[in-house]
């Protein structure tokens, strides 16, 4: 039998989508509004020019540049400071939609190093779709174990429990390099494949004493599937198939975009095993009322499936570890991981300033992992969280927003700040 897990967030998640379906009939029953003409989009920026500046015409701008600070704790890194470098960027011609490369640079308490390189790039008036995410990391995460039931059922919790009462600390060195190109053969839809390597290094089990038999999660899983607990690769290639009618990728107000991924891994060096992993994901930006267009609901759902052989335990599915870093918001990077996954999000997104300025966004997510070392399935025990967010206008051309969330899982919670919609 199906089991989910019992607790006051289902009941706080559920609360939030019946609020959402009670503004959604609210706004029917309201008269036709045109926002852009009662108040002309403002930007935070603006606030600091000079009024009559403000009125002035401008073209439209085809770039935009932002440079933002990374600063924050998670118990993966401690407290961490850096920058974040984003281009958004288009073409000439009206139909070609906006593209997105970021470049973020962070360093930690813990002596870490992250460098991220992302891009999601549309060329030749949207025919040709590019995607990547190179990532060099020195790092140190906590691994948790398999599965989603790690985190007990609050009624089965023994007093004081903590996430950090199950974490083992290592350290590790990670080398990535995934590139897709894709091609539209249709409109909207798109074919292509990829190059994906994925190094593992210099690992350290801070946990691990096998002289007196003090074994890890991760030391036990290298051993029984064969891989060195202190190194390994996973090298191949993928096909995608990728549909895309968002008329905005920074910050969509209507359509929705597909991504199917299967990823091929031979044995192109020592300590690999052939495997295959499939990846699939789904969004979409519904308007829930046509009277005013800016109230929106927004759904996200991926998931991500090891199909054939088996892979490396970093290598595993794990919340957080999206191509953007945006999934699990509530929880810390890799608290979840699994032999496959599935996370949903959906979030309501509404005004709360006539001018665009300001406005919010309320959300919940849910992620379910599997362990069939335990015999733990999908669906077996499902995670929620469910947070509140504030979207602050810094470029009108773009629309992109500077994005404040605070979400709250089970015996978790986290602060984010980022550029862009968090999906």
């Amino acid at each position: 039998m199906v089991k989910f897990l019992k607790n006051n967030y289902f009941q706080k998640s559920y609360n939030i989508l019946g609020l959402l379906f009670f503004i959604h009939l609210n706004m029917n029953a309201q008269t036709d509004i045109d926002t852009t003409r009662i108040c002309p989009p403002k930007t935070i920026m603006e606030i600091f020019k000079k009024k009559d500046s403000i009125y002035v015409v401008k073209p439209v701008k085809n770039s935009f540049f932002l440079i933002i600070p990374a600063i924050g704790s998670q118990p993966a890194t401690g407290f961490f400071y850096g920058a974040v470098a984003q281009y958004t960027f288009k073409g000439k011609e009206k139909a070609d939609k906006y593209s997105i490369a970021n470049v973020g640079i962070t360093y930690t308490t813990k002596k870490q190093w992250l460098v991220n390189v992302k891009n999601n790039i549309l060329l030749k008036n949207n025919r040709i779709f590019l995607s990547g995410d190179y990532r060099l990391y020195i790092f140190s995460q906590p691994n948790y174990g398999l599965g989603t039931n790690i985190i007990p059922p609050r009624r089965h919790q023994v007093p004081g429990f903590s996430i950090d009462s199950i974490a083992e600390p290592m350290d590790y060195n990670y080398l990535k390099f995934h590139q897709s190109v894709s091609f539209e053969v249709r409109k909207n839809f798109y074919v292509g494949g990829g190059i994906n390597i994925d190094w593992y290094s210099s690992i350290m089990d801070k946990d691990l004493d096998v002289a007196n038999n003090k074994f890890t999660y991760h030391y036990n899983y290298s051993q029984k599937y064969g891989f060195d607990d202190k190194e390994y690769f996973l090298n191949g290639m993928s096909l995608n198939l990728v549909y895309d009618s968002r008329d905005n990728q920074v910050n969509a107000s209507h359509g929705w975009f597909a991504n199917v991924n299967y990823r091929f891994n031979p044995v192109l060096f020592d300590n690999q095993e052939v495997s295959n992993v499939l990846y699939a994901e789904y969004r979409n930006f519904i308007p829930v009322s046509q009277k005013d267009k800016r109230y929106i609901l927004a759904l996200w759902t991926y998931g991500q499936f090891v199909t054939k052989g088996k892979v490396p335990y970093l290598n595993l599915p794990a919340i957080g570890w999206d191509q953007r870093s945006r999934s699990g918001e509530g929880y810390t990077q890799g608290l979840f991981r699994g032999t496959n996954l599935i996370y949903i999000a959906s979030e309501f997104r509404f005004p709360i300033t006539c001018n665009q300025m300001f406005s919010g966004t309320v959300f919940t997510n849910f992620v379910t992992a599997s362990n069939p070392d335990t015999d733990t399935k999908l669906f077996h025990s499902v995670q929620p969280a469910f947070g509140l967010g504030l979207r602050i206008l810094i470029d009108k051309a773009t629309r992109t927003n500077l994005i404040v969330d605070y979400a709250w899982g089970n015996n978790s919670k986290g602060f984010y700040l980022n550029a862009g919609e968090t999906f």
